[in-house]
C-alpha cells in the first residue's frame, strides 16, 4: 500500500541519575564518594534507505520512543546509555515539525539522517562533586530529559522522468514495457491509484528511474477526481512525458487532452509546469498508416511529437534515446561552472 503522509510523535531517552554511594571496603577507613554518572538517553534518528517508496510503516504506529539512560552506580561506574532508535524513511521524504510548522530536513539522497529528538544528558554522581574542602559530597544530579517533537513526514518520490496524462492514456502499460515494474493494467481509467517506480536500462552505463503517477483529470489542482495527492510526486522529477491518446475517450482531439492537463500543471506549480517536457502520442496501433494526426497535433501544440504504441513497441526505442539526451543535457547544464 501506498503511503506518502504520516503524522509522528517520537521522544528520545531520558539521561540516567547520578548516584550518591561511598566505597565500602575492608581496611579503607576513610572511603571516599564513589557514585556514578547515568547514562545518556537514545536519541531519535531518521535515517534513508534506499528501496523503500512508501511511509506504510508508520500507519497504525504513531508514537516512537528511544530508550532511557541508566542511573549511576558504584564504585564510580557510569549507567548504561540507552539505544539510539534509528527509524528507516524513503528517499524524498520531508521532515517538519508540526508545532513549529518547521522543515527540519529534506531526506533525499540515500544514508541521510537527522536526529529528530536528542536523547537526555546523564546526571553526574558524587565522585564528580568531590572537593579538597568538601570530600564527602552527598550531591548528585538528576538526568536531563530526552527531547520530544511531534513530527509530520510527507514523502515525495524522486524519479528522473514522470509520466503524466489523463487516465487511460498508457502510462502503466508503457513503464511495463520499459522496465521490470509491473504496475496494474487495464482498459479503464483509474487503474493506476498509487504511484509506481521502475528503472529504465539500456545498458550498464545509461540507466534512468520512471515513475508512472495516477493520471490526472480537469479540476486536479483543486482536489477534483484524485486531485492533487500526487502532483506534488511529480516536483522531484527531472523531465515530464506527456502521453496523449490517439483518440481520446473524453475529449475530441489529442491536442484538447494535452491542454487539459497542461492546464492541471500550470494552475498547480509554473515551475512544475517549465519543467523540460517530452509529447508523445501514444496507441498508434490503432492506426497505423495515418499520420495525420500526428502532424495536425505537432502543428497545434507547436512541439515536436513522438508516436509509439506500447502494446506493439512501435517507437519505444526513440522515445528512451530521446529521453536519455534530455537527462544529459539537464546533467551538463548542472555541472557548468558558476560564473
Amino acid at each position: 500500500m501506498f503511503i506518502d503522509e504520516a503524522d509522528i510523535h517520537v521522544k528520545a531517552g531520558e539521561g540516567g541519575d547520578g548516584v550518591v554511594t561511598f566505597r565500602r571496603e575492608a581496611h579503607v577507613p576513610r572511603g571516599g564518594p564513589s557514585g556514578g554518572d547515568g547514562g545518556n538517553g537514545g536519541s531519535v534518528i531518521l535515517r534513508v534507505r534506499p528501496g523503500l517508496d512508501t511511509l506504510m510503516d508508520f500507519r497504525g504506529r504513531h508514537h516512537w520512543y528511544a530508550t532511557d539512560g541508566q542511573p549511576g552506580r558504584n564504585k564510580n561506574m557510569a549507567g548504561a546509555a540507552g539505544e539510539d532508535l534509528i527509524i528507516d524513511v524513503p528517499p524524498g521524504t520531508l521532515v517538519y515539525d508540526r508545532d513549529a510548522d518547521l522543515l527540519i530536513k529534506d531526506l533525499n539522497r540515500a544514508g541521510m539522517e537527522v536526529v529528530v529528538a536528542q536523547g537526555g544528558k546523564g546526571g553526574r554522581g558524587n565522585a564528580r562533586f568531590a572537593t579538597p574542602t568538601n570530600q564527602t559530597p552527598r550531591e548528585a544530579e538528576p538526568g536531563t530529559p530526552g527531547q520530544q517533537r511531534h513530527l509530520h513526514l510527507e514523502l515525495k518520490l524522486i524519479a528522473d522522468v514522470g509520466l503524466v496524462g489523463l487516465p487511460n492514456a498508457g502510462k502503466s502499460t508503457l513503464l511495463s514495457r520499459l522496465s521490470a515494474a509491473r504496475p496494474k493494467v487495464a482498459d479503464y481509467p483509474f487503474t493506476t491509484l498509487d504511484p509506481h517506480l521502475g528503472i529504465v536500462e539500456a545498458d550498464v552505463d545509461h540507466r534512468f528511474v520512471m515513475a508512472d503517477l495516477p493520471g490526472l483529470i480537469d479540476g486536479a489542482h483543486r482536489g477534483v477526481g484524485l486531485g492533487d495527492a500526487f502532483l506534488k510526486h511529480i516536483e522531484r522529477t527531472r523531465v515530464l512525458v506527456h502521453l496523449v491518446e490517439l483518440e481520446p475517450h473524453n475529449h475530441a482531439s489529442p491536442a484538447e487532452a494535452y491542454r487539459a492537463i497542461r492546464d492541471e500543471l500550470e494552475a498547480y506549480s509554473p515551475a512544475l509546469a517549465a519543467k523540460p517536457e517530452l509529447v508523445v502520442l501514444t496507441k498508434a496501433d490503432l492506426r497505423p498508416d495515418d499520420d495525420t494526426i500526428r502532424a495536425e497535433f505537432a502543428r497545434t501544440t507547436g512541439k515536436p511529437v513522438l508516436s509509439i504504441s506500447s502494446v506493439a513497441g512501435q517507437g519505444l526505442k526513440p522515445l528512451v534515446v530521446a529521453i536519455f539526451d534530455h537527462l544529459a543535457k539537464l546533467k551538463a547544464r548542472d555541472e557548468e561552472p558558476t560564473p
